[in-house]
């Protein structure tokens, strides 16, 4: 390590320090089980990006349950307002990792969702748990559902309605694009969409900027608090057990630190697997998520979601099969690569992409299975699969397995491919 590179980092040592309340961080950590030796991380103090959003929650939580310092580092927590500025500081390093859209990270590596840039998926942080909200003002025209707004919006002109996502290549457009089509809605040509940070979704459908969106979890329950509009469907409906936020980072930063990257890892799944090792964890996950640093909302919008415990605001309720899941055994967390591939299907298939990619190339290349790995083992106790491709049906009744990508992306009737 070079003399400035180790003046940085042991400013940002003391700086964790400092915001810990002082305490004397440098002991801890050496009596860590990974603190000496060649196992150890190269970086002392390791600070992760979140959007307020309740999936950031393995990431907030490895930081304050401890398990950052068990594995030999300091986890900081940095919140940050928009995608756009995760997307921005982890490419210029001024963050190391961060919760992340997933299509975001793949948008990235390719090229079409900022400047290209080599990047690294760690870990699936979670599965499930968003939603697309329709306003109040569409419930009183008598629209609850796609095939209702399929016959308002084919009585209007091409984009004389509005819905908002949260980043042009992330998993929300993805969602919301699926179950438009699903419903015979080109979600290009049929409508306008606009990209409106997660925490500002609520306030901008109040003004009428839109009449719908997708987004994380608490921003649907608090439009339904609020009165100011619905839950039409929830992202697990349109595909059961997708995959979410992902622990994302530059591919160079793992390859400069890979003991770094490992321990980080290790920290987060160890959060992960106490949150979902009981309904008390996920309470308290969610009382801690609330506060002023974090979500800054209220309890009572994270809790019921967290559990599963829905109401869609119309009169419907429902425990969900396919609610919000942090680790089932690992089984969230394992970087699968069909799941990548499903995302880079959807770029080819809205026409993000112009030719089909090497699409199992990209994801070995983003998706880090060998940190993860060794992440697993350093945790304990976590399986690994078999293979690295998994199927699941989505909600217009197609199979994804990963086994045949391009076909599966040209299968869709409606679709915009180059």
């Amino acid at each position: 390590m070079s003399d400035s590179s180790y003046t940085f980092s042991r400013r940002r040592f003391l700086q964790a320090g400092a915001a810990l309340g002082g305490a004397m961080l440098l002991p801890e950590l050496m009596s860590s089980a990974w603190a000496a030796g060649s196992d150890a991380p190269e970086l002392p103090v390791v600070k992760v990006g979140f959007i307020p959003l309740t999936d950031c929650a393995p990431v907030v939580m490895a930081a304050l349950k401890g398990f950052d310092k068990k594995h030999g580092i300091i986890l900081v927590p940095s919140k940050e307002a928009s995608w756009a500025a995760v997307r921005d500081k982890l490419v210029s390093g001024e963050l190391d990792a961060a919760h992340v859209l997933y299509g975001l990270l793949y948008g990235l590596e390719l090229g079409i969702a900022g400047k290209k840039q080599a990047m690294a998926n760690l870990m699936t942080l979670n599965r499930n748990g968003q939603a697309i909200t329709l306003s109040a003002d569409l419930q009183e025209k008598g629209i609850t559902d796609a095939e209702g707004l399929k016959t308002l919006i084919a009585s209007a002109e091409p984009g004389a309605y509005t819905f908002a996502h949260t980043f042009p290549t992330g998993t929300h457009a993805m969602w919301l694009n699926y179950w438009l089509a699903s419903a015979g809605i080109h979600p290009f040509n049929d409508v306008r969409t606009v990209v409106v940070p997660p925490p500002q979704m609520v306030m901008n459908m109040r003004i009428g900027n839109m009449v719908g969106f997708c987004v994380g979890e608490p921003w649907n329950a608090r439009a339904i608090n609020d009165r100011i509009g619905f839950t039409a469907a929830t992202s697990q409906s349109i595909f059961p057990d997708h995959p979410e936020k992902v622990l994302g980072t530059r591919r160079l930063w793992v390859e400069q630190n890979p003991n770094t990257a490992r321990a980080l890892t290790a920290a987060v799944l160890e959060a992960a697997r106490w949150i979902d090792a009981s309904d008390d964890n996920r309470r308290e996950t969610a009382r801690v998520l609330a506060k002023r640093a974090y979500l800054n909302t209220k309890e009572q919008y994270l809790t019921p979601r967290m559990l599963g415990e829905y109401d869609n605001g119309i009169g419907k309720r429902w425990r969900d099969a396919h609610g919000m899941r942090f680790f089932a055994d690992g089984d969230v967390n394992y970087p699968w690569l069909s799941d990548g591939m499903w995302f880079l299907t959807q770029f080819r298939r809205w026409g993000l992409l112009k030719t089909d990619p090497d699409y199992r190339a990209v994801a070995q290349g983003i998706n880090r299975t060998d940190i993860y790995a060794q992440a697993a083992a350093a945790a304990g106790n976590v399986a690994l699969p078999a293979s690295p491709l998994r199927a699941s049906q989505l909600m217009d009744g197609s199979r994804w397995d990963g086994a045949n990508p391009a076909a599966y992306a040209a299968s869709f009737s409606l679709n915009r491919q180059g």
